[in-house]
This record gives C-alpha cells, structure tokens and sequence, in this order.
C-alpha cells in the first residue's frame, strides 16, 4: 500500500518527526502506524547512544507554581536553534505540568513518571532526540513545597526562579522576590543559612587581600569579619538591597506588606547566564 501525505501528516502529529523520517518509517512499517512509531523511538534510543558523550548545555527552563508547590524543570539540548524549537519548549512545558500535578521527589522519580500516554518522561525525551539528532537530558529538577510560592521565567527561558514564603504574600510582592532572587543570585535566604565552606572561602579571601595591602597580622582577623559581613549583605536574600528600591533590604520590603511575612527558601537554576 502507497503511503499518503495524510498518512504522512498524521504519524507526524503522532511522534514530532521529520517528514522524511515518518515517510521512511511507514514504508518500512508498510503502512502500520504502532509500527512505524516504534521504527522512530528506536532511531531515538541509537541516536541517544550514539550521542551519549556530547556536552549538553543549551537548553529550556521553565518553572511554575500552584498553591503550595512549585517546580523548576531543565531540559538540556546542544544547540540554541533546537533550545528554541516550539515543539522542545512543548515538551518541557509538558514536563513542567506533570511536575506540577504529580509532585515526584526527585528528578530519577520525574523521568519515570508516566505522561499523558502512560509512557514515562525518559521515553519522551528519548523520542525527542531522534527528531532532532540531538543529544538532549533532563538537566535540573528543583521543587518547593509549604505554605505559599512564586515562580517566575526570566525572558529567553534560560532562567528561572521559585520562591517560598511562610505566608501568602500580594502576587506581585510574591513575583518581586522571585525576580530579586533571578537578578541577584543570592547564596542563601540568611546568614546562618550560607554553608561554612562558602564562609571559610570568604573569610580567607580577605585576609588574603588584607595581608597584600599591608594590614597589621593582628587585625586581619577583625577585617575578615567585616568583610564576611558585607558578604552577608550582598549575598543573603533578606538582607540585599531590594533591587526596585536600594534604600530598603529586601526584608524590610517584605514586611511592608506584612511585619510577619518572610522568605524560607528559594531555588534558582539557569543555563549560560550568571
């Protein structure tokens, strides 16, 4: 039996393949389409394979939140061009829903996690790498759950942010801080939450750079400690200037709203941006 165009159109509605790629399948399949469907998710998993080693570092990033939950999800590819391709960022925004609904606790439970067909998220992507050629990985699966979060998607999809907050803050207040956390890149919420690693690091910087100037021995630790403080204030969230408004941190801005409302934790996560 000849294969139709209609034919054609249609396995390529199915599985997002080339043209040529579905005509080439269901000739080989002649004409069974659950056929031809498995001819191409086998060329995904040779590809794949083949493609195994390549650096994966473009990408699609995308976050959401509902209610008391929120996610980020990373899919990486190789190239910028497949990273803007509509069908890529489809299928991370299909990732990104399931994520959303199904709240898996890690990022191995998100790849085998069923989708809509019942097959899990790792076969999606797997399918996805034979239509393009392309190496491809789930790179990043961040998620916050308690009482309230923000999320938000920096212009371009390669940056994304989400926020939690012990309390429901007005959307937009909500929306301010997960963009303070997208611009500033803060370490931490607070200063007792920065790892010691990053405060040890911190602290011998500056007594490197004291002893360099030409500082007295005995009051280099006494610099360190002023110098971790300034730290604190460029790189603990509660603490920043409030980017909108630099007269005030981003604690205080909060607590215009409400004396009680404050930031428990963020997650921040991009690809090729500082």
């Amino acid at each position: 039996m000849a294969v139709t165009m209609a034919d054609i159109a249609h396995l390529r509605k199915m599985s997002g393949a080339g043209m040529m790629d579905c005509k080439k399948a269901l000739e080989e399949a002649d004409n069974d389409f659950d056929k031809a469907m498995e001819i191409i998710r086998k060329k995904g998993q040779a590809v794949a394979a083949k493609r195994s080693d390549r650096d994966a570092s473009e990408g699609c990033v995308l976050a959401a939140h509902q209610g008391n939950f929120a996610a980020i999800v990373a899919l990486k590819c190789e190239t910028d061009f497949v990273a803007k391709n509509a069908d890529f960022i489809a299928l991370t925004k299909s990732i990104l829903d399931l994520a959303v609904a199904q709240k898996p606790a890690s990022l191995e439970a998100l790849l085998a996690t069923p989708m809509s067909d019942g097959r899990p998220v790792e076969n999606h992507i797997t399918d996805r790498i034979g239509v393009t050629g392309e190496k491809m990985e789930l790179g990043f699966y961040e998620f916050l759950e308690g009482p309230s979060t923000m999320s938000y998607i920096h212009p371009g999809n390669k940056l994304a942010t989400i926020v939690l907050f012990n309390e429901e803050p007005e959307y937009q207040v909500a929306r301010d801080i997960a963009m303070q956390v997208a611009a500033m890149n803060p370490v931490a919420v607070k200063a007792d939450e920065v790892p010691q690693k990053v405060l040890d690091t911190e602290k011998e910087i500056a007594r490197d750079k004291a002893r360099q100037s030409g500082k007295p021995e005995n009051l280099i630790d006494r610099i360190a400690e002023g110098a971790l403080q300034k730290f604190y204030k460029e790189s603990t969230l509660l603490q920043q200037d409030y980017v909108k408004d630099p007269k005030i941190t981003v604690q205080q801005y909060l607590q215009q709203q409400s004396k009680t409302l404050t930031t428990l934790a963020f997650k921040r996560v991009t690809l090729n941006l500082e």
